[in-house]
Formats: structure tokens, C-alpha cells, sequence
């Protein structure tokens, strides 16, 4: 018996220890931290591109060698599956990171169920932010919950003192809505998660407003998210692909 746990421990030791000592992944954080010495990292992964690793930096990728020698940043489409490989990738890494994110730092409008859930980042000087919420009802009635996540941009002046305020109103759902509506949001003070959740967002390269994402973590880009129908479409559509790629994952 004590045999059996030594050789398991060894194993596992062993396995740990190469891991830990993959050279291909030391060679691509050398070589990008020759290039860049103060970014951090966030991660580093093996790519689907042989001999290459992703280097996850503030929610951007760049794929570098296992040699350290070549780097390579831009989209990475798998072409016979018609999939951007690099959305997939930072999708995962959004979904991560909102996962850290407590709802009660969030603000939530929804139906009595909801379909699906989408999370924006809003600005409240931000003029399509006004337009998305504006159409809330429009949201809700689709079928669609929304969770804003305050992000008040710097180039807006007051911003966060802004979104402060709209945090620590006694309604802050009413208050948004007045906020998005032109009214003033005051200048009132108290405890709040924005300096927390600009922080997020920046971490994961979010970097406009209003950025939609969907609940896998997908950017929802274009004039889809400014139309509630066209925006639950979307949404089905995202739904119903995430469901037949995880069939085709079961079956192998």
C-alpha cells in the first residue's frame, strides 16, 4: 500500500514539476517580457497553432513561439470551422472574470425570467448608453436580463463621480434611469464598487461603451444590440451554436 502511494506521489510530482518547467511556455514569457518588461501577465496557454502559446496581457492576445523567437498578434481563425479563435479564447477569459464580479456590484434589469442575460458596460455620459437603456422595457420584454456594470470612461469629466452617485442613491435602478434620462445624478458619496469594476473592465480590454456581452462571454458587436428583437435573435442564435458544439464535444 505505502509502495502504491510513493509511485502515485512520484507521478504527480513528476508531472507537476514539468509543467512547471515547459520550456515552450518559459520561452514565450521571456520573450515577451523582453519586449514589454512592465505588462503584466495574466496568462499564457498553448495555442491551436503548433509550436506557438497565447499570451494573455489585460484582455488582448498575442501568440509567440516556443522558441521565443516570433510573434504574432491579430485574429486567429480556424478556417474549416469558421471560428475566430481568438474571440473564443478572450470570451473565456471575460466569463472569468465577471464570475469574480458579485451581482451586488452590479445593477440588474430583468424580467420575471429571463431568457437570457446579457452584461453591459455603461457610461452614464455615455449617449448610446442613454440609447440602449432607454429601450429597456423593450430588453426586458424580449426576454432579455440586463446587468450593467458601471464604467465611466475618462474621457467623460465627472464620470465616476457621476456613476458614484447613481451607486449610493437610495434607488439606484430609478436613478440610472433618471441619469440616462439627462438629469443630474447629484454628488452623493458612499462605499461603491466603481473603482472596481473600471478596474475590470480595463483588465479585459473592454474599452468602449456600451460593450454587450453575451453570457459565454461573446462581444455582441454592430446595430444588433441597439434593437431588442435583434438583439434576442442574437442571442438565440449564440445559444443555440454553444448547444450544438457541446453535442459535438459529448459525442467525442
Amino acid at each position: 500500500m505505502f509502495k502504491t502511494l510513493i509511485t502515485a506521489a512520484t507521478l504527480l510530482l513528476t508531472a507537476a514539476t514539468a509543467f512547471a518547467a515547459d520550456p515552450g511556455e518559459q520561452a514565450a514569457r521571456d520573450a515577451f517580457t523582453s519586449l514589454l518588461p512592465k505588462a503584466k501577465i495574466d496568462r499564457i496557454v498553448k495555442s491551436d497553432v503548433p509550436n506557438f502559446y497565447e499570451v494573455i496581457v489585460s484582455g488582448q492576445i498575442v501568440y509567440i513561439s516556443a522558441d521565443g523567437k516570433y510573434l504574432l498578434q491579430g485574429k486567429l481563425f480556424d478556417v474549416p470551422g469558421k471560428k475566430d479563435l481568438t474571440e473564443a479564447r478572450l470570451a473565456t477569459v471575460r466569463v472569468d472574470a465577471l464570475r469574480s464580479l458579485p451581482a451586488d456590484k452590479m445593477m440588474t434589469f430583468a424580467p420575471e425570467h429571463p431568457k437570457h442575460w446579457v452584461t453591459v458596460f455603461t457610461d452614464v455620459d455615455c449617449p448610446y448608453c442613454r440609447q440602449f437603456h432607454k429601450q429597456i422595457a423593450g430588453y426586458n420584454a424580449a426576454g432579455i436580463g440586463v446587468r450593467y456594470v458601471l464604467f465611466p470612461l475618462d474621457i467623460h469629466p465627472n464620470a465616476d463621480k457621476k456613476a458614484q452617485a447613481v451607486w449610493c442613491s437610495k434607488d439606484r435602478n430609478a436613478a440610472y434611469t433618471a441619469a440616462m434620462n439627462g438629469q443630474d445624478p447629484g454628488t452623493g458619496t458612499c462605499s461603491n464598487p466603481v473603482a472596481e469594476t473600471k478596474a475590470l473592465s480595463l483588465a479585459i480590454g473592454i474599452d468602449s461603451t456600451p460593450t454587450v456581452l453575451a453570457e459565454d462571454g461573446t462581444h455582441v458587436v454592430g446595430n444588433v444590440i441597439m434593437n431588442p428583437d435583434q438583439l434576442a435573435a442574437e442571442l438565440d442564435r449564440l445559444a443555440a451554436k454553444a448547444a450544438s458544439g457541446n453535442k459535438v464535444a459529448a459525442a467525442h
